[in-house]
């Protein structure tokens, strides 16, 4: 027995853990409740008999008996196994006081320290300080060394009560006194240990005084342990007295404790078993994850690698909002699960370390590096995907620009050269008078100049069609046939015009007069109608900018074409002036007032028509202009709207990564005290996510408008999703290391001063202060806590904290190495011993002995995994446990 100092006091009117209180001021004269003082005499009395009666005698007067000191002395010799100093043998007084004064001294000298117990009040037969004494005597020699998971005395006697009678109905132990009124709690007790001896199933609540008697009398006659208690008394007081049934409780526990044993070895084996559960469970939830996402990831791998090009635009658009999509609402839960199945491998490593337990091994392709190598090519395969989705965009705008611009030419030309090729074929000229003659030959000659007019608009739409063709247009196969029938038409013009022209200056030698008017006229109207035609096609080309810039540059452009108006209307009204001249000239020679130009088709109502056409083309185009420059500078507060934010959110992100790798390397706090830092810190990077959302829809916004660079800003999103994502990975696995470390810690009974210095020593050797320590550093700071190292011993050391041969050291590494020599961990030689208790000293063990001794859960879980046993002695139906043992710690022999 262990000497435990302990105060025990005995007075009237106690309160529940009292008797371990050691009070200064004792009244003497109380008097104990008369109920209480005649529970005590029954059962302290029973109590002495039942050791009495093996040294071949008894009491009767407790108070009386005790008087002398020579029953007192050997009753304590009976309980202790010790002998005491040998007795006086005298009747006197003194003698009397002696024998008692040495029965106290024995129990004093057991680090109990008696209080207001003297030998006078025992000899003068004073029963509160008799009942006092036995209780002292019975608290120390039968209840203090009771312990039950860790607690002592009365608090692990009633913990061993509860857990006995738990599974039954109708008991709730909660104290030594009405918990036991109604005698279900005693009828419990026998049961749990004795279920042959009473049949708890037909006991009533109701009938209190039946199972008390009922429970005295079954433990008297069959657990040899007398009765202490009197029913009666018991059912009639509102409250029993605390110490007389904690004293016959007492017996109870040390009747039963030989069950206790198996009981230990059942509890061992239940938690092994759990733990191995738990294990498992988690083995297949890190298998079905990984599964899942490797799916995913073979699913979308291929479709971020498929860069073939739509045909329209509308296409592409819809392969960008799909890739919107995707890096907005597909792909961030899946980076939420490939850092959580990280956790949760770490978090298993580590649980099977602590448990003694070999390291899990996922299936073929699902190990973690597997899982970061396919999403490394998830990524890589992502990588550019969304910049060439914005260069074919660019490509196809451009490609409808210049197709529109394509047809729009091809259009006005088209319309300018219909009949030519006819005109050009006409022999008019045959019936012609000289004076109409020589009109064709000025006629034809106004045609050339306007032929050679309209090359350049061949030559661009020849351009266009050949631009077309080299940025791959769907619809190049029409372009191209509408090109080459431009090209031929132009081609046979040229040749009809050169055959005319060749004729009508052979016909125009015949002839001798010409009307020089008309003649300047067509002259000077051609260039100008080809100018007003330009003009129109200029005011009416479509444009396409991307800045402020270009499209202020395009509305000078246009000042400046304003600013020639006035001299084209100079030309025009010189034109006109031509016109009022022939008039002019014909009224006066009474020319026929219904007289034509015979060398131009433009008529005066075709300029002016015209002029109107583009004086009604120039505010048109202003507007336009103006249109695009309010759409540039709404693209430019985006662009602007767009950096402000991130240009905020780039630093806050970096500055929070900074915040969490300096939380982790502040030694001054303890673990606990990091993990709320890291929650708290987690919980502002949590509520930071809408400030990430609103740069989303502005990028949207921007990317819905076209925009294509950003000079505000050096910040792209996709370096702010980079960020951001590497933000929740790191807070995410600093909080699993920490929990790592604070397991481990627990797991290993590791003090926080402990792991403070583990900590300052790994942070003064991690030289280069990135959370690993080289193999030199780590001999070094072996040696500086005391390792006697040679160059075998280090080997052997860093095979264990450095498996994989990387050359470096973990903090997790470092602690499990510091802690290995002297964890408390369950071995395999522990759990056989446990099995074997439970078998019965066997080397096997039945199915209906788990069933008995473990939970039914547990149970079943050791039927299907354990194996037929067949060594010697075999039954049917014996399992070997040594087997099971030795595969739950990955041992192949133990």
């Amino acid at each position: 027995m262990t000497q435990v100092e302990t105060t025990v006091e005995y007075s009237n009117g106690y309160e529940e853990d009292e008797y371990m209180m050691q009070e200064d001021d004792w009244d003497r004269d109380l008097l104990l409740d008369p109920a209480w003082e005649k529970q005590q005499r029954k059962t302290f009395t029973a109590w002495c008999n039942s050791h009495l009666r093996k040294a071949g005698t008894q009491i009767e007067n407790i108070e009386e008996d005790f008087r002398n000191g020579l029953k007192l002395m050997l009753l304590l010799e009976v309980i202790s196994g010790e002998r005491l100093p040998k007795p006086d043998r005298g009747k006197m007084r003194f003698h009397k006081i002696a024998n008692v004064n040495k029965a106290l001294d024995f129990i004093t000298s057991k680090g109990v320290k008696l209080v207001s117990i003297g030998a006078e009040e025992i000899v003068d037969g004073n029963v509160k300080m008799t009942l006092g004494m036995i209780w002292t005597i019975i608290l120390r020699f039968a209840i203090q060394d009771i312990s039950v998971e860790e607690t002592s005395a009365k608090e692990g006697l009633l913990l061993w009560c509860q857990r006995k009678t738990a599974p039954y109905r109708n008991v709730n132990v909660q104290n030594f006194h009405v918990s036991w009124k109604d005698g279900l709690a005693f009828c419990a007790l026998i049961h749990r240990h004795r279920p042959d001896l009473i049949d708890y199933a037909k006991l009533n609540k109701d009938d209190p005084l039946g199972n008390l008697n009922l429970a005295l009398d079954i433990a008297e006659k069959h657990l040899d342990i007398p009765k202490m208690l009197d029913a009666e008394d018991i059912v009639n007081t509102p409250k029993p007295d605390e110490r007389a049934i904690m004293t016959y409780v007492s017996c109870f526990y040390h009747a039963f404790a030989g069950a206790e044993q198996a009981e230990t070895a059942a509890n061992r084996i239940c938690k092994v078993l759990g733990v191995n559960q738990e294990n498992e469970k988690m083995m297949e939830e890190y298998e079905k994850l990984a599964s899942e996402l490797l799916e995913w990831i073979r699913r979308t791998t291929p479709w971020l690698e498929n860069r073939v090009p739509e045909k329209t635009m509308s296409e592409m658009q819809q392969k960008l909002e799909d890739f919107r999509d995707y890096r907005r609402l597909h792909k961030p839960p899946k980076v939420q699960e490939k850092c959580q199945l990280e956790i949760n491998f770490n978090t298993l490593q580590t649980k099977l370390r602590i448990s003694n337990r070999p390291n899990f091994m996922p299936s073929e392709g699902k190990m973690v590096s597997d899982i970061a190598s396919a999403w490394q090519g998830l990524e890589q395969a992502e990588k550019g995907y969304e910049e060439w989705l914005l260069t074919e965009i660019r490509r196809l705008q451009r490609l409808d620009h210049l197709a529109e611009k394509f047809r729009q030419k091809a259009s006005s030309h088209e319309a300018w050269t219909a009949g030519k090729d006819e005109i050009l074929s006409l022999k008019d000229y045959e019936s012609a008078s000289l004076t109409e003659v020589r009109a064709l030959v000025r006629k034809h000659e106004a045609f050339e100049s306007d032929l050679a007019a309209h090359q350049d608009r061949v030559e661009q739409i020849a351009a266009i069609a050949q631009e077309l063709n080299e940025l791959d247009y769907h619809d190049a196969a029409a372009v191209n046939e509408r090109c080459q029938k431009i090209c031929d038409l132009w081609d046979q013009l040229g040749t009809l015009t050169q055959k005319r022209r060749e004729t009508l200056e052979r016909t125009e030698k015949l002839l001798e007069t010409i009307d020089q008017l008309f003649l300047e006229f067509a002259k000077r109207a051609a260039p100008f109608n080809n100018w007003m035609e330009g003009a129109m096609e200029d005011l009416q080309d479509m444009f396409i900018v991307h800045t402020v810039e270009e499209v202020q540059s395009l509305i000078s452009a246009h000042e400046q074409f304003k600013a020639t108006l006035p001299e084209a209307d100079g030309e025009r009204q010189a034109i006109l002036g031509i016109q009022a001249e022939v008039q002019k000239i014909a009224q006066s020679y009474s020319i026929s007032p219904d007289l034509n130009n015979p060398y131009s088709t433009i008529s005066i109502l075709d300029l002016s028509a015209k002029w109107d056409q583009v004086k009604q083309l120039v505010p048109q185009r202003d507007g336009s202009l103006q249109e695009e420059l309010a759409r540039q500078q709404s693209h430019e507060r985006l662009r602007r709207q767009f950096a402000a934010q991130a240009n905020l959110i780039g630093p806050w992100i970096q500055t929070r990564m900074e915040e969490i790798g300096q939380s982790t390397m502040e030694m001054s706090d303890t673990l606990e005290d990091q993990m709320t830092q890291l929650k708290q810190l987690e919980h502002i990077i949590v509520n930071y996510k809408p400030n990430i959302d609103t740069l989303e829809g502005d990028h949207q916004l921007i990317q819905e408008s076209l925009i294509f660079d950003n000079k505000h800003t050096n910040y792209t999103m996709e370096h702010i999703r980079v960020g951001w994502e590497l933000l929740l990975t790191t807070i995410a696995r600093t909080i699993n290391e920490i929990e790592t470390q604070i397991l481990t810690r627990d797991a290993k009974g590791i003090s926080p001063e402990q792991m403070n210095e583990f900590r300052s020593s790994f942070k003064h050797f991690d030289r280069k202060k990135n959370g690993a320590m080289e193999a030199d550093d780590f001999r070094a700071c072996l040696i500086s806590m005391g390792y006697d190292l040679g160059e075998v011993e280090f080997a052997r050391i860093m095979l264990l904290v450095d498996p994989s041969g990387t050359g470096v050291v973990s903090f997790q590494s470092f602690i499990d190495f510091m802690t290995r020599e002297t964890a408390d961990t369950d071995t395999a030689e522990q759990v056989v011993a446990s099995f074997r208790i439970l078998a019965a000293d066997k080397p096997y063990i039945l199915v209906e002995e788990l069933q008995r001794e473990l939970p039914a859960e547990q149970a079943e879980y050791c039927v299907s995994r354990m194996p037929p046993y067949a060594g010697p002695g075999a039954v049917e139906g014996a399992l070997d446990y040594t087997s099971f043992s030795t595969a739950l710690y990955g041992e192949s022999d133990l």
